[in-house]
C-alpha cells in the first residue's frame, strides 16, 4: 500500500477555480488546486473533531480516579489500546524500515511526551493547583506549536494567522475567566499544579508538530499505533516507581462500570480522537492545526454544562462563538497563497 507522502512545507491554500467545461455540454472538470482546497478543508475539521473528542475525557476520568493514581489510568488505558495497536503496526511494519534519527525523535516524543507525561502532568495538575490558572496555562499550547513549526518544519503562517490567533485565545480566556481580570492573583500561576499544566501544553503542542512531521513519512493509522506503543515502557517504570497500590472494585457492578469507563476511556477520547486527529493532519499545518484543537475546551464546557449541570455564561458563549467563528475563517481561508 502506498505511502501517504505530505510535504511539511504544505501551504493551508486551496484553488478557487471551480474548473473548465470539457464542452458545451460536458462535465465540469475540478482542477488540482480545487482538490487541494478540498482535503486540506476537511482535513481541518478532522482535527477540530479528533481534538473535540477529547472533550469527553472527564465523563470517564472522574470515576476512575476514586480507584486509580493518575499514572496507573494511563497506563491501563495505553494498554488496552495496544492491542488494536500491534496488528496495525505489523501491518505496517514496512514503513519502520529506514526511518531517521530525526523520526525516530519525533516518535519518541509524541509517545513519551505528549501521550505518557504530558496526560499524566495535566491530570496532576488539576488536583494540585488552581483549575483557572490550570487551564488559562493550557491555552499557551498553540504558542508553542507555532514555535515549533516554524523552526522545525519551516511552516509559513496563513494571512493574519495572529490576529486569528488573539481572537482565538480572547475566546478561551473568556471560556475560563468569563469577564473577569486574574490581574492580582499572580501567586496562582507559580503553584506547582500551574507548572505541571504549563509542561503539559508545551508537551502537547510540540506533539502537534512532530505528529505533523510523522505524517508526512508514514501512514496515520502507524504514528497512532507508536504513539500508544512506545509510551508502554516509559509508563511502566513510571507506575513501578510510583509505587501506590491498585484499588480496583470488588463487587459485580463496581467491577462492569469501572470496565466500561475504562474501555470508553481508551477507545472514544483515546484511540478514535487520536485516529481522527491524524488523518486529518496529513492534509492541515501544524500551526493552524493547533488552533483547531482548541475545541477541546468548547467541548470541555459544554460537557460540564450537560453532565454536571454547570450552566454556561454569557461570558462562556462568547468564547465559543469567538473560538468557532475564528476556526470557520481560517478553513475559508484557504482559497489564499501565503
Amino acid at each position: 500500500m502506498e505511502k501517504v507522502k505530505v510535504s511539511s512545507g504544505m501551504q493551508f491554500s486551496a484553488g478557487v477555480n471551480a474548473g473548465a467545461l470539457a464542452g458545451a455540454s460536458g462535465p465540469i472538470q475540478h482542477s488540482p488546486r480545487t482538490a487541494q482546497a478540498r482535503k486540506s478543508r476537511s482535513g481541518f475539521w478532522l482535527v477540530v473533531l479528533g481534538a473535540a473528542l477529547w472533550g469527553v475525557d472527564p465523563l470517564f476520568r472522574v470515576i476512575l480516579l476514586k480507584s486509580l493514581t493518575s499514572a496507573q489510568i494511563v497506563l491501563i488505558e495505553h494498554l488496552i489500546i495496544a492491542l488494536f495497536a500491534i496488528p496495525v503496526l505489523w501491518k505496517n511494519r514496512s514503513e519502520l524500515k529506514g526511518l531517521g534519527w530525526r523520526q525516530g525523535g519525533a516518535l519518541l516524543f509524541i509517545s513519551w511526551g505528549g501521550s505518557a507525561i504530558a496526560t499524566i502532568l495535566f491530570t496532576l495538575a488539576l488536583s494540585s493547583g488552581d483549575l483557572n490558572a490550570v487551564l488559562l496555562l493550557q491555552k499557551m499550547q498553540p504558542l508553542f506549536a507555532i514555535l515549533l513549526a516554524g523552526l522545525l518544519l519551516k511552516e509559513k503562517l496563513p494571512r493574519h494567522f495572529f490576529g486569528y490567533l488573539l481572537i482565538a485565545l480572547l475566546g478561551t480566556y473568556l471560556l475560563t475567566f468569563g469577564f473577569t481580570m486574574p490581574i492580582g492573583h499572580w501567586s496562582d500561576f507559580v503553584q506547582i499544579g500551574s507548572l505541571l499544566s504549563l509542561g503539559a501544553a508545551a508537551l502537547w503542542g510540540g506533539s502537534t508538530v512532530m505528529g505533523r512531521l510523522m505524517v508526512g513519512t508514514m501512514k496515520y493509522e502507524t504514528v497512532t499505533s507508536l504513539r500508544f506503543i512506545l509510551a508502554l515502557p516509559l509508563l511502566l517504570a513510571i507506575t513501578w516507581n510510583e509505587g501506590a497500590a491498585w484499588s480496583l472494585p470488588t463487587g459485580t457492578s463496581q467491577i462492569a462500570a469501572f470496565s466500561l469507563n475504562m474501555l470508553g476511556q481508551a477507545l472514544l477520547p483515546g484511540l478514535l480522537s487520536l485516529l481522527v486527529y491524524y488523518k486529518g493532519l496529513t492534509t492541515t499545518k501544524a500551526s493552524v492545526a493547533t488552533l483547531a484543537e482548541l475545541s477541546f475546551p468548547m467541548v470541555g464546557v459544554l460537557i460540564n454544562w450537560i453532565a454536571f449541570q454547570q450552566l454556561i455564561t454569557v461570558a462562556q458563549a462568547c468564547g465559543f462563538v469567538l473560538i468557532w467563528g475564528t476556526l470557520f475563517l481560517i478553513s475559508r481561508q484557504g482559497d489564499t497563497n501565503h
